[in-house]
């Protein structure tokens, strides 16, 4: 070191560090120690949500009607991509139950994660919670489905596009006006039979375009030993 440089002495510290302390208010004591186990103790008050109202469906109120009917103790293997908004909210309160969504950007995941949920789980009912363009990705596993006579409720929502791209479109500010564009994102011409495809691979199935049609079939299908898909038009 050169003579001018000094050490810092040996005693004296760097720095100093505080811990600060919030003030407690003279208005508002902290609670006892009892309180506050008591508090934390109290157990969430569980709530399923209402059935949907009657008439067309609507994202939303698929959504209502699955959080309305799982049973406790389910699985829900959620691709509903931009159908399921509202799910996380209506489901907040339900029984106990395994909610497994999407672990990265890729789509397709739904029905063979659902199939391999009810093979591990044999018991226990699935819900396929599926947005239909991602399903169009590996709907294969319908087949490998009926031949495992897994239990498995499928609900396919049916809005004939690719939303998903359509919004990554819009953060890309892409034109999407164009006929191109919309042949790339919609799922049409040849319209897509989700009944014919399923009940060629041994699913039964059923189409419905209504709050109560869909509470009918989820009933139905909770009932059935095995498989099952429903086609809900929104």
């Amino acid at each position: 070191l050169p003579p001018s440089h000094r050490l810092r002495p040996p005693e004296t510290p760097a720095c100093t560090s505080h811990i600060a302390r919030r003030p407690t208010s003279p208005t508002t004591p902290p609670l006892p120690q009892k309180q506050k186990q008591k508090q934390k103790q109290q157990p969430r008050q569980l709530r399923r949500p209402n059935a949907p109202s009657k008439g067309r469906l609507t994202a939303a109120k698929v959504c209502q009607a699955i959080a309305h009917l799982q049973p406790e103790g389910c699985i829900v293997v959620d691709e509903s991509l931009t159908s399921g908004g509202t799910y996380w909210d209506a489901s907040r309160l339900c029984p106990p139950f395994t909610h497994l969504t999407l672990t990265g950007g890729a789509i397709g995941i739904g029905p063979p994660m659902a199939l391999g949920a009810a093979i591990a789980r044999p018991n226990t009912r699935v819900i396929n919670f599926q947005a239909d363009g991602s399903g169009m990705y590996s709907l294969q596993a319908l087949w490998t489905q009926a031949r495992e006579r897994a239990h498995v409720t499928t609900i396919i929502c049916n809005n004939s596009r690719y939303q998903i791209l359509k919004i990554e479109q819009a953060k890309q500010r892409l034109a999407s006006s164009g006929q191109a564009s919309k042949s790339l994102t919609e799922l049409g011409r040849p319209n897509i039979s989700w009944i014919k495809l399923a009940e060629g691979m041994g699913v039964p199935a059923t189409s419905v375009k209504t709050g109560e049609a869909l509470i009918a079939a989820l009933e139905r299908s909770f009932k059935t030993d095995g498989p099952f898909l429903i086609e809900a038009i929104i």
